[in-house]
């Protein structure tokens, strides 16, 4: 199924996005570049980042490879002025780094008062602080360079229900949603409707960190897949590319109006009712 996004929506924008180099980040970049943008891709794995960047640019679009861990200050403000340099602006960030770390999970047959503390605080810190402390470093070169911009945070299901294992990822992502929100109305009251920062939550998609728990090796589902398939209305997973029109248009100027809002893209989990 091929998933397009207005060409024009973007044009001329220069758009940051962490976790570039993952699975959804992979869409996240495209629906960027699509839309005539251009996208800085981050992330830890440099030579990935510089294959999508090869990819997006041998397409005639315009890309540019960034190696930073969220969590590191120092390799993220080499990382925006890499792109300064290079395109002389920022006008948006997508927080996209992210998701479920092994040592964050707590399997059901694991004595509960046992679990992994370094684990679960190093989940949440992931998922919280490396949407904060990006949102800090590239945020502000959007006030001293473009001047007005979006700011696009990915949140989750796991933050506004009970999703179970996964502590240390939910902690993080409702910590987020209230950082989105605080931050969002911190924007405005300083910079009016010029910065704004919203949230795009998606359901449940097939990514390298989650798919283990949801599908065994011949592709059917585990117990835990069933369950989320169950909750879901569409009753499938969503694909990547369906997040690209929500992305494309928090990002853009069509939705001017519009901060501290969470979007869920999520086939209906989050208002299923189970019955």
């Amino acid at each position: 199924m091929k998933y397009l996004v207005n060409k024009s929506l973007l044009e001329a924008k220069v758009l940051v996005v962490t976790g570039g180099t993952g699975i959804l980040g992979y869409s996240f970049i495209h629906a960027i570049s699509e839309a005539g943008g251009i996208v800085g891709i981050l992330g830890r794995d440099e030579e990935v980042a510089k294959k999508r960047a090869a990819i997006i640019n041998g397409k005639g679009g315009k890309a540019i490879a960034l190696k930073a861990d969220v969590l590191n200050e120092g390799e993220l403000k080499a990382a925006k002025d890499k792109v300064l340099q290079q395109f002389g602006k920022i006008d948006g960030l997508v927080n996209a780094a992210g998701g479920i770390q092994p040592d964050g999970i707590l399997m059901p047959d694991q004595d509960i008062f046992k679990m992994d503390i370094d684990g679960m605080k190093k989940s949440t810190d992931l998922n919280l602080w490396g949407a904060i402390i990006p949102t800090i470093i590239f945020g502000e070169a959007i006030t001293q360079t473009a001047g007005k911009g979006s700011i696009v945070n990915i949140s989750s299901m796991n933050s506004k229900r009970a999703i179970t294992r996964v502590l240390g990822y939910n902690m993080g992502k409702a910590a987020m949603d209230c950082y989105n929100q605080w931050f969002a109305v911190e924007l405005a009251n300083r910079y009016g409707d010029k910065i704004r920062m919203n949230a795009l939550a998606p359901g449940f998609f097939l990514t390298e960190q989650n798919k283990n728990l949801l599908i065994n090796e011949d592709n059917s589902y585990t117990e835990r897949g069933k369950l989320i398939i169950q909750q879901t209305p569409f009753k499938r997973f969503g694909h990547p590319d369906e997040l690209k029109g929500a992305l494309v248009w928090l990002l853009g100027d069509d939705s001017q109006f519009v901060t501290g809002a969470m979007i869920c893209v999520d086939g209906g989990f989050s208002i299923f009712g189970g019955v």
